[in-house]
């Protein structure tokens, strides 16, 4: 029996490695929406940004669950959680869309919504992929506030060779399976084209430099020039000089605007002024005072934890190609302290997952400790309360056993529902041992007082163990705390049920000498 408990011990750990039951953070959400992120090449006009969002959005009508949608073209969606967490309420640009998705409330549906997000995704990425464009399907997380559920942050001593090393470790992820959306924040090379005013030209036309720049910045910016009185309004009204868009979309249409001179003679801008093309400057993000470069992804397909992804790439990343005399580090918790050699560290919920199940990991080996110390306190015995909190690591059984056959994450909530068992299991023991002892100070035998034990504490064990699953029930098809529900589901029952056969066989085992005389 002893030998059975512990291959089943062992067998539920190894379920773990081998990915039958899958660590999470947290589980999806069912929620009501989501949100589809597009990133047209840089320098791509607002029309056909408009177009391509159009014809996305367009599929999305097809798609049963949903109800209706947004487009926001050139700026961001109304800020969300999402916007909150990941920042996309700073998104703005030509190139740039969101189109903000609303689905059936979640009781009128039968698929969850992150099923639905991944049965769109395909069709969405083709599109993209028609126009150059990078589109990400973006759910509402449960939480934790992070980038994305996969963020890469290279760091190294020479930013372009960064940006080089990020290109490689954006390639691994995009052949890595299960996961998608990969993206990265880096812009492409953008031509910038610097007016500068022919200050002898300008003045021989009787045109000030400044009045050059001010034109073209009111008409470009389209800045008020003046404010309209209007005896209605609360607030000034801005008389804005503007071209319609078909007048702005190139640059020799930028510089056929004429400009008036003192003696009232009409000059085209490119009579005034040279034209110098140039590179725009790309942004530089730095993260602590260090120049980082982020490459995100997210996870969907058969394996949706980041955990077993990121664990395999360490291989990868020591063959990628570096400048001559670097090497990769691979960090997962902290930054790195200095920036002279090439630093990959993986954050988003990976990092979160990493703290939250270390200090739940901790937190569990307190406790254990705590029940341990008044246990000895109260039986005045360092040996006997070891084999009472034997039942502890019997619920991982269960608690394995239920995520398996529910096909469901061990997420942080399944943990904080293995701790709470732990005093339950533990009185389910001494329930036991406390009779069994009260019997042998009677003059029973082990056996006999073993067995009594049994028969009389099976019932309010049992009727604990029934409170217990039954209250926690009520929860077991909630998308967040289903974890926690099947810890004290299953953990109850299969580790109620080994507590009274395997706890009594092991205090006959160790206590056998000590009452048998």
């Amino acid at each position: 029996m002893v030998g059975l408990t512990v291959l089943l011990l062992v067998g539920s750990v190894v379920m773990f490695f081998t990915k039958s039951v899958v660590v999470k953070m947290l589980p999806f959400d069912n929620k009501n929406e989501f949100q589809v992120v597009i990133d047209m090449p840089e320098g791509t006009t607002l029309e056909r940004t408009a177009a391509v969002t159009q014809e996305i959005a367009q599929y999305l009508t097809t798609v049963p669950e949903v109800v209706d949608y947004q487009n926001y073209i050139g700026t961001s969606a109304p800020i969300t959680f999402n916007g909150l967490v990941r920042h996309y309420d700073l998104r703005g640009g030509s190139n740039m869309a969101d189109i903000q998705v609303n689905l059936l409330h979640k009781d009128e549906r039968d698929i969850q919504s992150h099923g639905i997000a991944k049965q769109v995704r395909p069709e969405i990425q083709k599109i993209a992929k028609k126009y150059g464009a990078n589109v990400k399907i973006i759910e509402v997380p449960p939480g934790p506030p992070v980038l994305s559920t996969l963020v890469a942050e290279i760091y190294g001593p020479n930013y372009k060779d960064q940006i080089k090393v990020a290109n490689q470790v954006k390639g691994i992820l995009e052949s890595t399976t299960d996961i998608v959306d990969v993206d990265w924040m880096t812009e492409d090379n953008q031509t910038e084209y610097k007016l500068e005013v022919d200050k002898e030209k300008a003045m021989l036309n009787g045109i000030a430099p400044q009045q050059i720049v001010g034109n073209l910045t009111y008409l470009l910016k389209e800045y008020p020039v003046s404010n309209l009185y209007d005896e209605n309004s609360n607030d000034n009204v801005g008389i804005v000089l503007s071209l319609d868009d078909q007048d702005k979309t190139s640059l020799q249409d930028i510089q056929n605007v004429k400009i008036k001179g003192s003696q009232g003679n009409m000059v085209s801008v490119s009579d005034l002024v040279k034209v110098k093309t140039d590179t725009l400057q790309k942004t530089i993000y730095r993260k602590d005072q260090k120049r980082v470069v982020y490459v995100t992804a997210d996870m969907a397909g058969a394996l949706e934890s980041p955990v077993y992804a990121i664990l395999g790439m360490n291989e990868k990343l020591q063959n990628m190609k570096l400048p001559k005399g670097y090497q990769v580090n691979e960090l997962y918790m902290e930054q790195p302290t200095d920036e002279s050699e090439f630093t990959v560290k993986w954050d988003g919920e990976w990092q979160i997952t990493l703290e939250v199940f270390r200090d739940l990991g901790v937190a569990f080996l307190v406790v254990i400790v705590i029940i341990y110390m008044l246990i000895v306190g109260w039986f005045q015995n360092f040996k006997t309360p070891m084999v009472m909190m034997m039942a502890i690591p019997l619920s991982l059984i269960g608690i394995v056993f239920g995520h398996w056959l529910l096909g469901a994450f061990f997420t942080a909530t399944s943990f904080i529902g293995m701790i709470a068992l732990a005093g339950v299991m533990v009185r389910n023991s001494v329930l036991l041992i406390d009779f069994i002892e009260i019997r042998l100070n009677d003059g029973v035998a082990l056996k006999q007082a073993i067995i009594e034990a049994g028969a009389v504490r099976t019932t309010p064990i049992l009727l604990t163990t029934g409170a217990v699953v039954i209250g926690a029930s009520i929860i077991l098809f909630d998308p967040i705390f289903q974890g926690l529900a099947i810890s004290l589901v299953f953990g109850a029952i299969v580790s109620t049920v080994l507590t009274l056969l395997v706890v009594p066989i092991i205090y006959y085992v160790t206590e056998r000498k000590k009452w048998e005389k």
